[in-house]
C-alpha cells in the first residue's frame, strides 16, 4: 500500500496510542499526541488549531470513541473497554471534511465563447451567463441538472464528484446541508473504498488496538489469528516465522494461522455445494468476504438465499479456538476492515479485529520491529489451498479441488471482484444470463492481497504468498488434520 500523508499521519496515532499503553502513561501523554503538529511541520490545513482539531478527531477514532469528546475522557473509557460497539466502523471526521470542491459543475478554459451559446439556452433556471468572454454559472441558481455539460460542443464544461462519492459504487456517501460526506451505514458495507479515496484523510475506521494490548497486559492469554495475506506485508526478505515470533514477542500467548479456518470451510463449503447444487438450487455463493455478503443481501436480494450458510475462515478459527480454550481473547488480524464488522456478529468467537496496519503499529510500540527479528520455528498449520484464499479466485480454486475430492464437481464457476463487478456480474447470474454453479465474490478489486488494511504492496503479498502456499505441509483442505 502506497505510503501517503495521510497513512503516515494515521500510523503516527496509533503507535503513540500503543507506546503510551504498553507503557501505562496513555492517560497522561495522549494529549502529547496534539503536539506533533507545529509551526515548523508540515501544514495541510489553514492552520495549526485547524490541524490538531483535525488530529484530535483520528485520536477519537483511533480510541474506537466518538469525535465529540475530550480525550482524556475518550481515553479513559478506552482504557476500562467502555466502549460502544453499536458505533459505525468507518465514519467521516467531522473537523477534517471540508476541503474538496462543493459544486458539481464547471467551466474550463477550454470555454470558445461560441456563437451558439447552447450552455445558455439549455439551461432551465438560466443561470448561465457570458462574463469576459467565457460562460460563467451562477451557483445560487443552478440546480445541477447537467443539462449545459451534455449540450456545450466542446466539453468544456465538466462535472466534478468528490473522491469519496466517486469511489463508492454503492450510492453510500452523500453530501450533507454542511457540504460534508455523509455516510448512510445502512447502505454502507463496509469495504473501506471511501477511505482509501479520501485526499484529505477525512474518512476513518475505528480501532480496538488499546483493548487488545490492555488484554494482554492484564494477562488474559490472547491469541493472534493472522490471516493468510500477512505473508508478505512487511517486504520478500521478511519470512512468516518472524511475524509470527515477533508477535510472541508483543505478548501473544499464541500465533494460529486462519488457513486452518479456510481449510474447515472447504471442507463445509463444499459439501453445502454437493447438497444443495443443483439439487435444490442452481448456484451458490462464497461467503467468506463480509463486504462482498453485504453486498448480496443489500443489494442484489434475489440471490440472498443462495449465500453459503458456511462462515468465513475468522470466524471458523475462533470457533476452533474457543472450543480448545474457552478463556481466551481471539484477536482477528488481516488486511480487511469489513471483518471488524463481521466480528460483531461472531461476539462468541471473535473478540477484537486488528488490520495489519494495526498490528504493526501495536509492535512498533513496544519498539518491535518485525524485519530485525530472529524467527522462532513455527508449526505450519494451513494447507496449500486454505493460503490460497485471499488470491484472486482463491476460494473458488479450494472449494473446486475438496468437491472432486468428495467425488463431486463444480459444473460452473465465476469469479468477480470489486463491488460493482460483484452487483453486475451477480445480478446477470440470478437472472440467468451468466452460467454459473458457484459464484465467488471479493469486495477489493485484487483480492484480500489488496484489502485496505495492509501495509505492503499487493502485487508483492501475490509473490511471498504464493511461494509460502507451495511449501505448505499438506495440499488439500481434506488432508489436513484440522478438518479431520
Amino acid at each position: 500500500m502506497e505510503l501517503t500523508a495521510v497513512a503516515q499521519l494515521r500510523r503516527m496515532v496509533l503507535e503513540h496510542l500503543a507506546r503510551y499503553t504498553w507503557e501505562d502513561r496513555l492517560i497522561d501523554s495522549v494529549y502529547d499526541i496534539l503536539q506533533e503538529v507545529r509551526e515548523d511541520t508540515p501544514r495541510y490545513r489553514c492552520c495549526v488549531y485547524k490541524e490538531r482539531a483535525v488530529l484530535k478527531n483520528r485520536i477519537d477514532m483511533a480510541l474506537g470513541q466518538t469525535c465529540d469528546q475530550n480525550i482524556i475522557e475518550a481515553s479513559k473509557k478506552t482504557l476500562r473497554n467502555d466502549v460502544d460497539k453499536t458505533l459505525p466502523v468507518i465514519d467521516v471526521l467531522p473537523a477534517a471534511c471540508d476541503q474538496c470542491p462543493i459544486d458539481a459543475y464547471y467551466v474550463t478554459d477550454a470555454c470558445r465563447h461560441c456563437i451558439t451559446h447552447k450552455c445558455m439556452s439549455n439551461c432551465p433556471k438560466k443561470a448561465i451567463s457570458i462574463i469576459q468572454d467565457r460562460a460563467f454559472i451562477d451557483r445560487t441558481k443552478c440546480v445541477e441538472c447537467g443539462r449545459c455539460k451534455q449540450v456545450c460542443p466542446y466539453g468544456a464544461i465538466i462535472e466534478i464528484h468528490r473522491p469519496c462519492v466517486r469511489a463508492c459504487a454503492l450510492g453510500a456517501i452523500t453530501i450533507d446541508e454542511n457540504k460534508k460526506a455523509k455516510i448512510d451505514h445502512e447502505m454502507c458495507v463496509e469495504c473501506g473504498a471511501c477511505r482509501a479515496a479520501c485526499p484529505f484523510g477525512a474518512i476513518d475506521e475505528r480501532s480496538s488496538i488499546v483493548p487488545v494490548i490492555m488484554s494482554i497486559k492484564t494477562g488474559s492469554k490472547v491469541i493472534a489469528m493472522v490471516a493468510p495475506s500477512i505473508v508478505g506485508q512487511f517486504g520478500l526478505k521478511v519470512k512468516a516465522d518472524q511475524i509470527y515470533t515477533a508477535l510472541k514477542m508483543a505478548g501473544f500467548a499464541d500465533v494460529v494461522e486462519v488457513a486452518i479456518g479456510a481449510d474447515i470451510v472447504s471442507v463445509e463449503e463444499a459439501e453445502e455445494y454437493i447438497e444443495k447444487v443443483p439439487a435444490k438450487q442452481p448456484f451458490m455463493t462464497s461467503s467468506c468476504c463480509p463486504a462482498f455478503v453485504n453486498i448480496v443481501k443489500k443489494y442484489v436480494p434475489d440471490a440472498a438465499d443462495k449465500v453459503s450458510h458456511t462462515v468465513s475462515p475468522m470466524v471458523a478459527t475462533g470457533r476452533w479456538l474457543k472450543e480448545q480454550y474457552p478463556d481466551a481473547t481471539t484477536v482477528f488480524i488481516g488486511p480487511c476492515i469489513a471483518k471488524k464488522g463481521e466480528a460483531k456478529g461472531y461476539p462468541e468467537y471473535i473478540d477484537y479485529v486488528l488490520t495489519f496496519e494495526e498490528a504493526m503499529c501495536l509492535m512498533e510500540g513496544k519498539d518491535i520491529k518485525v524485519e530485525n527479528v530472529e524467527a522462532a520455528e513455527f508449526e505450519r498449520d494451513g494447507s496449500k489451498v486454505g493460503l490460497g484464499f485471499p488470491l484472486a479466485a482463491g476460494v473458488t480454486a479450494a472449494v473446486n479441488a475438496t468437491v472432486n475430492a468428495k467425488g463431486g464437481s463444480v459444473r460452473a464457476a465465476h469469479y468477480a471482484s470489486g463491488v460493482d463487478k460483484i452487483v453486475t456480474d451477480l445480478t446477470a447470474v440470478t437472472k440467468g444470463e451468466i452460467d454459473c454453479s458457484y459464484f465467488e465474490g471479493m469486495a477489493c478489486s485484487n483480492g484480500c492481497i489488496d484489502g485496505p488494511g495492509t501495509v505492503g504492496d499487493f502485487r508483492l503479498t501475490k509473490v511471498a504468498l504464493s511461494k509460502y502456499a507451495e511449501v505448505a505441509p499438506v495440499t488439500a483442505a481434506v488432508d489436513s488434520k484440522y478438518t479431520k
